[in-house]
């Protein structure tokens, strides 16, 4: 007979680097906030490596809290890189060394998914709109 494991409350943790600009940490908490309404899990938290807070420890602090018994840390980044090999990971682990009974892993970054590849096209296509009516403007009051 196949013991029934239960599916262990999974909370999603978004890191990104962190930055002296309060606007560019808050594009990280409202992207959060975001995937948490859009998505299926009802723990998300924002953190920053560096720079900025809630830190990783931080936030993981709050993914427990909120009864997290796996954190899954999703890079916010666009290339695999050192951060996401050896920073992240190890940031995450020294914030796990609290709570031995909460399992983490790190997933990729975005690297070339095919949904990055459809938001770029959609950022260029707006752009070159935009371009193309602003030019037909200026040289319609140009006439």
């Amino acid at each position: 007979m196949q013991q029934d494991i239960a599916t262990p409350v999974t909370a999603i943790l978004i890191v990104d680097h962190g930055s002296r600009r309060a606007e560019s940490n808050q594009l990280l908490h409202d992207a959060a906030r975001r995937f948490e309404k859009q998505s299926s899990y009802s723990i998300v938290e924002p953190a920053h490596m560096e720079l900025a807070e809630p830190s990783i420890r931080q936030a993981f602090e709050r993914c427990v809290e909120r009864g997290a018994q796996r954190v899954v840390v999703f890079p916010w980044f666009l290339s695999p890189g050192r951060h996401w090999t050896e920073d992240i990971p190890e940031l995450v682990q020294e914030a796990a060394q609290h709570h031995p009974n909460v399992e983490w892993l790190v997933t990729p970054p975005f690297g070339i998914h095919p949904g990055l590849m459809t938001a770029v096209n959609d950022r260029i296509d707006v752009s070159v709109r935009k371009f193309n009516a602003e030019r037909i403007a200026t040289q319609a009051a140009d006439y």
